[in-house]
């Protein structure tokens, strides 16, 4: 995992009673939905052309690694994103979420999903097009794995 300051990308969550499980912290299951929100606000800031009518991906893979619960009362919950790694028909996107404590970033979880490209019409995947690449890569500033 980079260090946060590599993360561009960053959008508080908003937790909600309903997030928490018996234990009184975010169920883990709920992460992944702090993931699909985060990811979907990524998209349009970092490619700023993205249109979902006409640009479909798929979850291939999802990934999370829990550190410390995270509590409704919580203060400053984030989720940070980057895109990780770029391939030609697919993309990794990194997460991580965090909250405050006392001025220090508290990190609860880290994460990555695949994203494979998708024809809808033709139900098959397709390779990733070249301006979503550059689109992707420019929002960075930095070299992502090939």
């Amino acid at each position: 995992m980079k260090e946060l300051k590599d993360f561009k990308f960053k959008k508080e969550l908003q937790l909600r009673w309903n997030d928490m499980d018996a234990l009184g912290h975010v169920n883990n299951a709920i992460f992944i939905t702090y993931f699909e929100t985060a990811r979907g606000h990524y998209m349009l800031e970092a490619c700023p052309g993205w249109d979902w009518h006409k640009h479909m991906f798929l979850i291939a893979n999802v990934n999370v690694d829990f550190r410390k619960e995270l509590l409704l009362n919580a203060q400053k919950p984030m989720v940070w994103m980057r895109t990780s790694r770029m391939g030609k028909k697919s993309f990794v996107l990194e997460y991580v979420i965090t909250s405050e404590k006392k001025g220090e970033q508290i990190i609860h979880a880290s994460g990555t999903t695949t994203q494979i490209m998708f024809d809808m019409r033709q139900r098959k995947t397709v390779e990733i097009e070249a301006w979503t690449k550059e689109s992707l890569t420019t929002y960075e500033e930095a070299t992502i794995a090939e």
